[in-house]
């Protein structure tokens, strides 16, 4: 088994609802989450779509890499999520941050997540589950999250519980 950490994010329909089947949907995916940070909600960019909702979770799979891409995109697909524009409105993403301290550089696939260091969404959902220094990056999520600001980004009081 693999730790790995995973982000959420919904900013179409009901925006909890759909977070939490697809947290439902990862174990289906012989994905067993181990932690669940808060739920925030964040400003979109680009701004012309709504508000998204954000949480992070750490997990353990037998995936490999590769293999826990397609089963995220399953969920999303499950989902509701189509191919539109890049950065519109969905009703859920999903992306791996980390696998392990793996490094992954493929056509369809770069961890740890290239877009982490600069998204205050990923960045302080991330600090509440894994608080220490991250994988391969050094730093701790709060000290990236201090040097991108934290503008735009509220934490909610919706829970991934079911």
């Amino acid at each position: 088994m693999t730790a790995v950490v995973i982000a959420l994010g919904s900013n179409l329909g009901d925006r909890i609802a759909n977070l939490r089947a697809a947290l439902q949907l990862l174990g289906d995916e012989h994905i067993t989450v181990t932690a669940r940070s808060s739920v925030w909600e964040t400003a979109p960019i680009p701004a012309d779509q709504p508000a998204f909702l954000n949480a992070v979770v750490t997990a353990e799979t037998g995936l490999l890499p590769e293999d826990l891409l397609a089963a995220l995109k399953r969920i999303e697909h499950a989902l509701g999520r189509r191919p539109e524009r890049r950065c519109g409105p969905r009703p859920v993403d999903l992306d791996i941050l980390f696998y392990g301290d793996e490094s992954v550089h493929t056509f369809a696939l770069v961890i740890p997540h290239s877009g982490i260091t600069h998204r205050a969404f990923v960045l302080a959902p991330l600090s509440e589950v894994l608080p220490g220094p991250l994988p391969l990056l050094g730093k701790t999520a709060i000290q990236l999250l201090t040097a991108v600001g934290h503008e735009g980004l509220a934490r909610t009081g919706f829970t991934l519980e079911p």
